[in-house]
């Protein structure tokens, strides 16, 4: 009976000191974090999806109908500025060279023998004119022989890298016919559209053009190794999407990016005196972003806020938040709207410290 009494007192000692623990504990987790927004000069990464273009791509076509006698090329080759790169059969073009080299040699001769009667006053002057004419005439059918020559032979007017070949030798080209297509990639335009609204910050902003460095982040997700510049903007807006297209140039030193490729700009925007808060400070009904505002007598208060762009870890708030507002930091989810809480003050400053050595 004696040891029975004892266990019962250690028992009812246990129990005691366990409630009094998780009182304690109760209290210790009603001690909710607070801050408030902080205003602050930063910037943000904005994104913007691009075509990438060669400085130069143009398409090679015949300028002579005939037989393609050879290519001295292959598809995606790099060639260098004056290299062959296909051959018409000449043979008919170099005929019409001889028939107009005789003729002007024919009309040479006719425009000396003139001269000498000319000169024995047995012709008239309009006659020798007349002669003369012939001549020149004659000289101009041999150079266009010459140039309808040339044309047989088509060579690269810059270094660049050939596309698709949409010929094979022995084909029968008609004049203008589509051979293939030059991209010139040592520098690449790469265009983006911009809003109406964002146009005329950077203008404003920058006052000029071309005074924007920008990243670009290709289609594997990898950011391009050079970093280019905007510069020029395109001179009308499209109406139907209240765009503006800006250019920014990359040089492409090893050649990775080619012509029609996909990707996103990344432009840095600055931000003067931007409100603040943490990330985790809001939560989300619907697609409404809110956070607990904490008023003086600690009474939660559920508030609808706008988010106008967003930071690792930090939202940048263009309405429903003030600087002297008190926001709930932890707990979001432990309380209910217009519940009175115990707080505890945490500096802005030291949040948003907390957040980017969290972010490293």
């Amino acid at each position: 009976m004696r040891n029975l009494s004892l266990f019962l007192g250690v028992l009812i000692v246990l129990t005691q000191g366990s409630c009094e623990s998780r009182k304690q504990e109760k209290a210790e987790a009603t001690q909710f974090l607070v801050t408030r927004p902080i205003r602050k000069d930063t910037a943000i990464t904005k994104d913007y999806v691009c075509q990438i273009h060669s400085t130069r791509h143009i398409e090679l076509r015949a300028l002579e109908k005939g037989y393609l006698e050879h290519i001295s090329v292959d598809e995606g080759q790099f060639v260098k500025k004056g290299q062959p790169m296909f051959h018409i059969m000449p043979n008919v073009y170099q005929a019409e060279l001889q028939k107009a080299r005789a003729e002007a040699e024919v009309a040479r001769i006719e425009l000396e023998n003139t001269q000498l009667l000319a000169d024995g006053n047995v012709v008239s002057a309009n006659e020798l004119a007349m002669a003369r004419a012939h001549y020149d005439r004659a000289k101009a059918e041999v150079a266009l022989a010459e140039t309808h020559l040339g044309f047989t032979d088509i060579r690269a007017p810059f270094d660049g890298i050939m596309d698709h070949l949409h010929v094979r030798e022995g084909s029968l080209l008609d004049e203008g016919e589509l051979l293939t297509s030059l991209s010139d990639n040592s520098k690449m335009w790469v265009y983006f559209n911009v809003p109406e609204a964002e146009y005329l910050d950077y203008i404003q902003g920058n006052g000029t053009v071309g005074n924007r460095d920008v990243e670009l982040l290709m289609a594997n997700g990898k950011k391009f190794s050079q970093p280019g510049r905007v510069e020029t903007i395109e001179g009308e807006f499209n109406n139907s999407t209240g765009n503006i297209a800006f250019r920014a140039t990359f040089p492409n030193p090893d050649g990775i990016l080619r012509h029609g490729e996909t990707g996103s700009i990344l432009m840095q925007v600055p931000l003067d005196r931007a409100l603040i808060i943490p990330q985790k400070a809001t939560f989300q009904v619907l697609d409404k972003t809110y956070v607990f505002i904490v008023d003086k007598e600690n009474r939660v208060r559920q508030r609808e806020i706008a988010v106008g762009a967003e930071l690792p870890h930090l939202f940048v708030v263009t309405r429903g938040l003030g600087e002297s507002d008190q926001i709930l930091l932890e707990g979001i989810r432990m309380v209910k709207d217009k519940e009175q809480i115990e707080t505890e003050y945490v500096a802005p400053e030291k949040v948003v410290a907390n957040l980017e050595l969290y972010a490293e």
